[in-house]
């Protein structure tokens, strides 16, 4: 207890009004997210407007409740606000999102169920807690699910930083923490609120564009949107039980890889595409280079059992399949034509590790990212090189630059806490009975915020323990905010002056 209270007590309490005042404010701003599907269901009409009218009038009130006693509050956010209005903002949004899923009387009877849908919509992981019945739900429910993929998905962080000016408070430090680690190009132009702007009209710009092709390629409009939605956040929710093998169509198929991989690419790199007027600008990228030649080499490990075995009659099928489902698991999307967890041999857990390292940095895709997996190969091989040659100097370049022995390290250790997260949350899922091979797939799946896993939980986590999905829970949010981000604010070292 006095531990506790010296914790607190090297809190100070104008740094603490200005958090408040930050969270209180967003949660103002996330109240408005209620009327884009407000809209939806008085267009179609089926009746499920008022759980969206409760959850905006209640978020709106509380949010003004936190804002109102510390709107003067003008105190500059430190490095470790941001990390706090982060973490709680992340959280808290959270608990605020499962509230229309818990009123609108359809799928999400039990607050556990409501919660964890919120939070894997958010941190745009896509695994759900429903079996079946996404078809017949109604219009602005499976709207709100994809809408909490797109916010989530560029991160709401982003968008905050795009308003926090106007509110008289400094948005670089919640930008720093939002993307923490080696993101290359983190800072755009020259001035943070200008920087959202255009990392946002990058990602509507795509999300519009990947609208109108599905659209033409045989979506409905409105299932246009939402797969659009989903796809450019990599996250995975559908509004159908079957996803995108409900439409049966291989050119469709192709346009969701496409938009897959557009979104796992650093935005950043987008960008300088826009900027360029040239797609050079993307092959220019060696972290993209080496996403495309690690999927292309998992494409062919996981065709091949599939041919041998021949699951598709036609062998073409089967490579295509095998195509889309690396592109869906690997850039952490998680859209899916078929259950691939009942592919042969080692297909399945070829998926799930694709799913750690094929996402970009400055994208919406979780696991490692590829820069880190780079870094940390180009490491290794040094090291083996210092062997050889004990004397020589040995710098690591990336794209061109020398990357600084400070990054090369924190990146070994950024795959220590990561692996060891991993294995620990497996053994956790195993003490509730999960299977082995399904509890690393259920770890696998959220940390690396990707979706579907193996076995039981390929579909929905329906069956999982409410403690079970306690843990899926916490393992998304490590994933989506890079592990030190959550973890820091658990260290008596953040809370001390």
């Amino acid at each position: 207890m006095t531990r506790i209270s010296a914790i607190f007590r090297g809190l100070p309490m104008r740094r603490f009004a200005a958090v408040e005042r930050v969270t209180g404010a967003l949660l103002m701003l996330f109240s408005l997210t209620m009327l884009p599907p407000i809209a939806v269901d008085l267009f179609y009409d089926q009746g499920s407007m008022h759980a969206f009218f409760a959850t905006g009038g209640i978020t709106l009130v509380t949010g003004f409740l936190l804002w109102w006693p510390v709107r003067r509050a003008r105190e500059e956010l430190k490095i470790r606000d941001g990390f706090l209005v982060t973490v709680m903002f992340w959280t808290v949004l959270g608990a605020f999102g499962a509230i229309p899923l818990s009123l609108s009387d359809t799928l999400w009877n039990h607050p556990t169920d409501a919660l964890y849908e919120s939070v894997s919509g958010l941190t745009t992981t896509g695994s759900t807690t429903v079996a079946s019945g996404l078809d017949s739900l109604p219009k602005a429910i499976n709207f709100y699910r994809v809408q909490l993929h797109w916010l989530g998905g560029m991160g709401i962080i982003v968008l905050a930083v795009a308003i926090l000016p106007m509110l008289g408070i400094g948005g670089m430090q919640l930008f720093r923490a939002e993307i923490p680690g080696p993101m290359k190009n983190n800072k755009l132009t020259p001035r943070i609120t200008e920087t959202a702007r255009v990392l946002w009209l990058v990602y509507l710009s795509l999300t519009a564009t990947c609208g109108v092709v599905y659209w033409l390629l045989g979506m409905a409009p409105f299932d246009a949107v939402c797969h659009a939605m989903t796809t450019l956040a990599t996250g995975g929710f559908s509004t159908h039980d079957a996803s995108i093998g409900h439409y049966d169509n291989a050119a469709l198929e192709c346009g969701v890889i496409v938009f897959m991989l557009l979104g796992t690419i650093n935005f950043a790199t987008h960008f300088g595409v826009w900027r360029q007027r040239s797609v050079l600008a993307y092959w220019r990228d060696a972290e993209f280079r080496a996403c495309l030649a690690v999927i292309i080499g998992y494409s062919v490990l996981v065709s091949i059992p599939l041919l041998l075995a021949q699951t598709y009659d036609d062998p073409l099928d089967g490579i295509r399949s095998a195509a889309f489902h690396v592109v869906s698991y690997g850039t952490n999307t998680g859209l899916v034509t078929t259950n691939a967890a009942l592919w042969p041999s080692y297909a399945p857990m070829m998926l799930m590790l694709c799913g750690f390292m094929v996402g970009c940095s400055g994208s919406t895709s979780g696991g490692v990212k590829m820069v880190r997996l780079m870094l940390f190969v180009k490491q290794a091989l040094r090291e083996v090189q210092r062997l050889i040659h004990p004397n020589a100097q040995l710098p690591i370049k990336l794209g061109g630059r020398v990357v600084d022995d400070s990054v090369v390290y924190a990146v070994g250790g950024f795959f220590s806490v990561y692996i060891g997260f991993t294995i620990l949350l497996s053994f956790a899922m195993m003490a509730t009975g999960m299977d082995p091979v399904v509890a690393f797939s259920a770890v696998a799946a959220t940390i690396n915020n990707m979706g579907p896993g193996l076995g039981s939980i390929s579909g929905s986590v329906a069956e999982v323990s409410d403690i079970g999905k306690w843990i899926m829970m916490f393992s998304m949010l490590l994933g989506r905010l890079e592990i030190f981000t959550l973890l820091i604010v658990f260290t008596p070292a953040f809370w001390r002056r």
